[in-house]
């Protein structure tokens, strides 16, 4: 199961009577692509996982899809990567609501994975099929991992040859004319293993306005994606891997209506060094580059035509950052790891706004760079039933280098020039737990505090949806997070886990896109707004506070298997001033209840599964003015083997064509998901 790359150590004798024989204990040198061991501490946390299984056999093959098992993690918008606007799809957990920019951690082999400008998580990028897990943990300050984990965090792991296999190829071909293709190889080698990913997939896309509020200037919206992923990982010696990533993504997507085409393209690198000898130790660096383009329209009242009324051309980030940690052997039940970490994200939207006529008369360029460095202890003590684990974390930040310069593009003087002030500050982060293990019951208490920098992208970019406008806030203060949670996990038997977890957290400073007036008027930033829209602004809340249970339960019996999830959230604002309007009314884009599960039954290539998902009734505005009606979804999957190593394939997504309102714009037209979708397609698994 695992790639060995140095064995037997040699065993010394010493003459008996001279002295007591001397040996070496024999070594092994396993080469597995993973960090460090997770701590034994996680027992004390809401921890979810999705495994291999689940991974590669999804009715979308889409990552955010994926994760919606895990009832409770939300993106800013209903619609997936598809059809959604890209900077709607951050990842957020526990009901705290969301501006797009995500409040939860992403990471993928320790590297943080979203935006470097805005937050946002290119799930394009990532083909499921390439995984070996997700790790999903509920709650915040998650300190070893990295800063921002305010929600919580979520691990992507890449796979090895023995969790992916030599080869894998699959193609499909699906409603409105869609192509889903994709190709997994790995190998052992000598000293290690290479795995490499590749996908491609395109539709024509459905119309995103629902068929009684659409006008002739609507249309489909298709998309044009695909992803490149490079792995290798060698024993460098001393009982040290190597473990080197490169990878890339392109994604075309249209909104479905003219003037609003959207261009996303990345490209990653990394190297970590890992050895878990008796001094454990990783080292990792890392390097993302990101371009971002897209175009904003206004329709008008009757949909028969639209405007161009924002062009953001090009919008080019880029993160830097590593980490160090070692793990010294305490011995005695405890188990530490101490370690610090550094990133650098830099970024500037540049856009052409002010059309006239159809044409611009104004150029905007924002932007500027931020920078965390902090260091981190976390320490898990396990004596018989009971583990504890305290951790925490130091952070001192900078944003810097901010301005704003708006010009004429006919020549003349500039409109605006600001330099914004540099600003900087120190973060702590904490959590604490306790897990008692009583057999076939584990009881587990936690508490903690996380803190969130705000993106370049809340900073400095505005934005267009439908007729409304958001412009950006320089002036923006860190997000912070306090929180605690309780839970019990029953294993009645070994094929039988559940779980449930209460939880409560405040969310101060909360960045929420704040209603400031209704249209029509010119407002900074955003230009003129029609009578159809509102002006909104990035402002910090009060504070948002969230109670709610999460239940998850698995249930497995050979081929079979039933997993089901729930999560039950009460959210309310807390605030004043200019967002008091707002007080006690739910965040945008945050339902009280989620749910899904999984019916499967798989025995080799043979197999099929069930999944239904109910999101309950949310608001698509911070006044709770817009309301998105519930919806309960299904997805299939059927697999039959015609050989050994192939297998033909049917999948059916939203197979009942349930309508999932996405977005209700100003003038109430709601925009929904993606509807039923079919495919039919091989899949070559090489034994």
């Amino acid at each position: 199961m695992k790639c060995i790359v140095c064995s037997a150590g040699m065993l010394l004798a010493m003459p008996a009577m001279a002295q007591e024989a001397e040996r070496a204990e024999p070594q092994e040198i396993i080469v597995t692509g993973r960090g460090l061991d997770v701590p034994p501490g996680e027992a004390a946390y809401d921890v979810v996982a999705i495994d291999r299984g689940r991974l590669a056999n999804t009715a979308s093959g889409r990552l955010e899809d994926v994760l919606r098992d895990v009832a409770g993690i939300a993106q800013f918008r209903r619609s997936d990567s598809r059809s959604a606007h890209p900077t709607s799809q951050g990842i957020t957990l526990r009901g705290l609501g969301g501006n797009a920019s995500s409040r939860a951690l992403v990471i993928l082999d320790g590297v943080p994975q979203t935006d470097p400008f805005g937050g946002w998580v290119a799930f394009p990028a990532y083909l499921p099929d390439r995984l070996a897990a997700i790790r999903v943990t509920r709650g915040g300050g998650s300190g070893y991992a990295g800063p921002g984990a305010l929600a919580g965090t979520v691990e992507l792991i890449s796979g090895s040859p023995d969790d992916l296999g030599p080869l894998q190829l699959r193609a499909a071909y699906g409603s409105r004319d869609s192509v889903d293709t994709s190709a997994v190889a790995s190998a052992h080698l000598s000293g290690g293993f290479v795995t490499a990913a590749a996908q491609y997939n395109r539709g024509n896309g459905f119309t995103p306005i629902v068929a009684e509020d659409r006008g002739p200037a609507d249309r489909p919206a298709p998309y044009e994606q695909a992803s490149l992923a490079l792995r290798s990982v060698f024993d460098v010696g001393a009982g040290t891997e190597l473990q080197a990533n490169l990878s890339g993504f392109r994604d075309r997507r249209d909104r479905g209506v003219d003037y609003t085409g959207v261009r996303s393209d990345g490209a990653d690198a990394s190297l970590r060094l890992v050895n878990r000898g008796k001094w454990g130790w990783s080292a990792l660096a890392y390097l993302q580059t990101r371009s971002f383009a897209s175009g904003f329209a206004s329709v008008n009242d009757t949909r028969t035509a639209a405007s161009p009324t924002l062009d953001q051309y090009n919008v080019p980030a880029t993160g830097i950052g590593g980490r160090f940690e070692i793990a010294p052997p305490l011995g005695g039940g405890i188990t530490l790891r101490l370690g610090g970490d550094v990133r650098n994200v830099s970024g500037r939207t540049q856009e052409l706004y002010t059309f006239v006529g159809g044409a611009p008369t104004r150029n905007r360029v924002a932007g500027g760079e931020s920078t965390t460095v902090g260091g981190f202890a976390d320490a898990s003590y396990q004596a018989g039933p009971l583990t504890l684990n305290l951790g925490g974390r130091i952070d001192r930040w900078t944003i810097s280098g901010g301005s704003l310069v708006e010009r004429p593009l006919a020549g003349g003087p500039l409109l605006t020039d600001i330099a914004f002030p540099n600003r900087r500050g120190w973060e702590g982060s904490w959590r604490a737990g306790a897990a008692w293990d009583a057999g076939t019951v584990t009881v587990r208490a936690a508490g903690y505090r996380g803190w969130r920098l705000p993106t370049l992208n809340e900073l400095y970019r505005p934005f267009r949806a439908g007729a409304d406008a958001t412009a950006a806030n320089a002036a923006l203060a860190p997000e912070r997070l306090i929180g605690a949670e309780a839970g019990l996990d029953w294993r009645p038997v070994d094929a039988v886990t559940l779980r449930a977890t209460a939880h409560w957290s405040r969310l101060d400073d909360g960045i929420a896109n704040v209603t400031i007036a209704n249209g029509p008027g010119t407002f900074p930033s955003v230009g003129f707004v029609s009578a159809a829209g509102v002006y909104r602004q990035r402002q910090n809340l009060d504070a948002v506070e969230a109670r709610g249970v999460e239940l998850d339960g698995r249930v497995t019996h050979g081929p079979f298997s039933l997993s089901a999830s729930y999560a039950y959230t009460d959210s309310r604002v807390h605030a004043s001033n200019v967002a008091a309007p707002l007080d006690g009314l739910r965040p945008a884009q945050t339902a009280e209840h989620q749910a899904s599960t999984t019916l499967a039954w798989f025995r080799d290539a043979l197999g099929a599964s069930l999944t239904a998902r109910y999101i309950g009734p949310q608001f698509e505005d911070d006044q709770n003015s817009r309301a998105l009606a519930d919806a309960i979804t299904f997805d299939a999957l059927v697999a039959v083997p015609v050989s050994s190593e192939l297998a033909v394939e049917a999948r059916a997504e939203n197979l009942t064509d349930a309508r999932v309102e996405a977005t209700i714009s100003g003038p109430g037209i709601i925009e929904r998901a993606t509807p039923r979708t079919l495919w039919i397609g091989v899949r070559y698994r090489m034994h």
